[in-house]
């Protein structure tokens, strides 16, 4: 008995004491995009005749442990048992020992570029016109393009080749050897944003001049500058989404439906509670998220009815739905405003649901 009782409370010291190389996920808050939170409205439009909307169109997220939190054995094993959370591999959540400020950061910068594919998307969802061009999004430290290339500089030609797509820039440099010259032809970023604020189309053009080293990665050796390419954007009025304390991509699809809701009449959801998740393109093509059980965990306790589920997590969400709560498969903006038409006119019977496998 003795001997037992000193090996029990030797196991429970180390289920205590001993870290394990695992973190946590739970349910995080839901937020109707349609409406308010921390007294502002989610969804500022001005410039633009605006509707008012009813029912809910609710983001979720996820609730994480932090980079630093060692969780203990005793912890990981109530996890596993306990359905309202999910315990992962921590490099799951932060891979390549990633800090929690970067990855704060990281999610930071993920989030902004989501809220940006939202506005696209919705709009071009309702044939508004958005202008896009690629510009420089970052510039690396002691690369050849630093002071001379700087973030926001839009790139209207490489070697005089004009650019129309993110990837024509790292092709066009690509085709030089190392060492060799590339001639940019830029809208320096300062130009671009006055021209921005006064509505009008910027006149200053530079021509940049930037020798290319050897790419130092683990890919085949070619030529590099040093920056990275993506997409901006001029919307034809005024889209502000105000949602502090939320990272990531995850929430792009409900912010442009919420977008596409406030700038029609009428009601998408009949009234209905949704809710839902989903990454979103500028073309509006949905894509998968993390923590899927998690968020139809959160989504089912706030009162939501149907949750809009991206294709690519259907069967990992379908294994254990909550009870009353309707899985709806959407891999586009389209899908998801057809899915809406059909919920708020009862037709329930069409909707494309998730199963299993």
């Amino acid at each position: 008995m003795l001997a037992s009782t000193l090996m029990l409370i030797a196991l429970l010291c180390a289920g205590v004491f001993i870290p394990v190389p695992y973190s946590e996920m739970s349910p995080g808050p839901t937020v109707n995009t349609l409406g308010d939170h921390d007294g502002e409205p989610v969804l500022q439009i001005t410039g633009h005749k605006t509707y008012d909307a009813s029912g809910h169109l609710n983001m979720t997220t996820v609730r994480v442990t932090s980079a630093e939190y060692k969780m203990n054995l005793v912890e990981a094993v109530y996890g596993w048992l306990s359905h309202d959370t999910s315990v992962v591999q921590h490099e799951t959540l932060y891979p390549d020992g990633k800090t929690e400020e970067e990855a704060t950061q990281e999610n930071a910068e993920e989030f902004s570029q989501s809220q940006e594919s939202a506005k696209v998307a919705a709009l071009k969802a309702l044939d508004i016109p958005v202008k896009s061009w690629v510009v420089v999004s970052t510039v690396v430290k002691g690369s050849p393009s630093q002071g001379r290339l700087h973030a926001g500089d839009v790139i209207k030609a490489v070697d005089g080749t004009t650019v129309k797509e993110p990837t024509d820039v790292s092709e066009l440099v690509t085709k030089h050897k190392p060492g060799e010259d590339v001639d940019f032809t830029i809208v320096p970023a300062k130009e671009q944003a006055a021209a921005e604020k006064e509505r009008r189309t910027p006149t200053k053009t530079e021509k940049v001049t930037v020798t290319t080293e050897t790419s130092d990665d683990d890919g085949e050796a070619r030529a590099i500058v040093g920056i990275s390419a993506g997409t901006d954007h001029t919307f034809p009025f005024d889209i502000d989404i105000k949602l502090a304390d939320v990272g990531g991509p995850s929430a792009g699809l409900m912010f442009a439906l919420g977008l596409y809701d406030k700038l029609t009449p009428g009601d998408l959801t009949g009234g209905k509670f949704v809710a839902g998740t989903g990454t979103i393109d500028d073309t509006g093509k949905v894509g998968p998220i993390g923590g899927i059980g998690m968020k139809t965990i959160g989504a089912h306790d706030k009162g939501a009815q149907y949750f809009l589920t991206p294709a690519d997590n259907c069967a990992t969400a379908a294994e254990d739905t909550p009870d009353g709560l309707s899985l709806v498969k959407v891999d586009t903006i389209d899908d998801a405003l057809g899915a809406l038409k059909d919920i708020s006119s009862g037709k329930t019977d069409d909707l494309p649901e998730c199963t299993k496998g």
